[in-house]
């Protein structure tokens, strides 16, 4: 997750450089919140507890209504993500083509539900309700990556294909 290699030790017994150097970019100002958020989930893979303090102190605001943007919008996460990021869109389109499917055969994989890591931290689930590639229902994504008109046999190969990396 952290990337950087000046960062000693991300459960923040050490501020490492990276909140050092974020907030000497940004001026402390409430409207730099969301790009800031990016930048941390970017950088973490999460937005750890400790850096929701820091980010508190450094702009003024409450972790109230930190929390608050976290939770709602569904790019920021408070857990540590799996390396590879698996979505099943189950909105209209999708469901009626057959993405329960899909996402039953994920949760038999991995034998997590969605919102959950693997143990060993190679996947993350989630579902969403629309990626906007209605036409290529039912789609489900990995990383960013679309797959359309997917099927249980797609998901089995594209989940075999990451096990082996």
């Amino acid at each position: 997750m952290c990337k950087n290699s000046e960062c000693y030790n991300c459960d923040g017994t050490n501020q490492d450089k990276f909140i050092t150097e974020l907030f000497s970019i940004y001026k402390p100002e409430k409207d730099n919140l969301i790009q800031m958020l990016n930048e941390i989930q970017e950088h973490y893979g999460y937005i750890p507890m400790y850096v929701q303090q820091k980010l508190s102190e450094f702009l003024s605001i409450s972790m109230a209504e930190i929390y608050g943007v976290i939770t709602f919008y569904s790019r920021f996460s408070l857990e540590p993500q799996g390396k590879n990021k698996i979505s099943v869109c189950l909105g209209t389109a999708c469901y009626v083509k057959g993405s329960q499917k899909i996402m039953d055969r994920l949760i038999e994989r991995l034998k997590i539900e969605p919102g959950q890591t693997t143990e060993d931290g190679l996947f993350t689930i989630d579902q969403t309700r629309c990626v906007g590639a209605c036409g290529l229902a039912p789609v489900f994504t990995v990383n960013g990556e679309v797959y359309g008109k997917a099927t249980v046999q797609k998901l089995d190969q594209v989940l075999d294909e990451l096990m082996r990396h």
